[in-house]
């Protein structure tokens, strides 16, 4: 984004790092942000059948050796009426409440099951229980599971070499605990239990994924959701983060204004929703009777082409 676009911490942390020395060439550390990027509210609200599954039906699609044969496997059901967007403008709270608007025009009876997937940040969490309450729906909330796998291979990492057999079978079989319905703060303990018996000094990302386990363990009953037929996996909304925000406005060398990138990421949201040609028929109607309608007498807009004669010259 460029500088006044930023929201303020941001553009605070921007203003702190120009008054740095730099050294060329100015190269960022491990770990430093270029404290130029705005965040996406990215949402998604569709349908999709219930397709029950088994534990080694997901450990198959995870690793590489098949424990079930792929015709085997039952076909899986795919979203429909799907509709997705994005804003930099607005905050989380008033894109969530937005997705269940939509959700509420579909189910106004509220006779459906409502399934909500997040990838766990706590002020989200906050903020869809809020809006549930406000908009009096009953909702189950899943944290995905790719972003639980995302932990526990950092976590492995601290006890085996990253790519070793032992790391995967480590995280093999903590996700199949999760993905048997076991509590997280059982598996979080376990860790951590076997962190401190191995004396290990770098442990951070241990810690840090069994904090993560912990806090959110009422919505990891992946067991549960399994059994139901529910989705774990947030696919709809990361494929949404990429082809609605990142294929266009995080291009090499991009600098986005506020205005000018909320446009974008509508126009983007129309037509990946499959909504463009509607609106831009309406957009259209909206433009004649702006433009032309509205400064005609008795709305009668002459026709612009004038009637020609043509004749021959010699």
């Amino acid at each position: 984004m460029r500088r006044d676009g930023l929201r303020e911490l941001t553009r605070r942390k921007a203003d702190e790092d120009a008054l740095k020395p730099k050294v060329w060439p100015d190269r960022l550390k491990a770990g430093e942000k270029a404290n130029s990027k705005r965040m996406a509210e990215v949402a998604s609200v569709y349908s999709i059948e219930p397709h029950i599954r088994t534990t080694d039906d997901i450990v198959s699609d995870m690793g590489s050796i098949r424990l079930v044969r792929p015709d085997e496997a039952p076909k899986r059901p795919r979203p429909v009426n799907k509709r997705v967007w994005a804003s930099v403008e607005r905050d989380m709270s008033e894109v969530i409440d937005e997705g269940f608007r939509e959700a509420l025009r579909r189910d106004p009876q509220r006779r459906r099951r409502w399934i909500v997937l997040v990838d766990g940040q706590l002020h989200q969490l906050g903020a869809i229980n809020t809006a549930a309450k406000r908009h009096g729906v009953q909702v189950t909330i899943v944290c995905d599971f790719i972003h639980v796998m995302e932990y526990l291979w950092k976590a492995a990492h601290c006890f085996h070499d990253p790519g070793s057999a032992g790391a995967r079978s480590w995280v093999t079989e903590r996700a199949r605990m999760l993905l048997d319905g076991v509590d997280p703060s059982q598996v979080a303990a376990g860790m951590r239990r076997s962190a401190t018996l191995r004396g290990l000094t770098n442990r951070k990302a241990v810690d840090t994924c069994a904090k993560y386990l912990k806090k959110r363990r009422a919505y990891m009953r992946f067991g549960a959701a399994l059994a139901a037929g529910l989705p774990i996996a947030s696919g709809v909304i990361e494929g949404a983060c990429r082809h609605l925000v990142r294929d266009r406005l995080d291009c090499c060398g991009a600098r986005w204004g506020v205005a000018g990138a909320e446009a974008v990421l509508k126009l983007r949201a129309l037509y990946a929703s499959g909504d463009f040609e509607d609106y831009w028929s309406h957009h259209l109607r909206c433009e004649h009777q702006r433009n032309h309608v509205a400064v005609y007498a008795n709305g009668i807009v002459p026709n612009p082409v004038p009637s020609l004669r043509l004749r021959r010259v010699k």
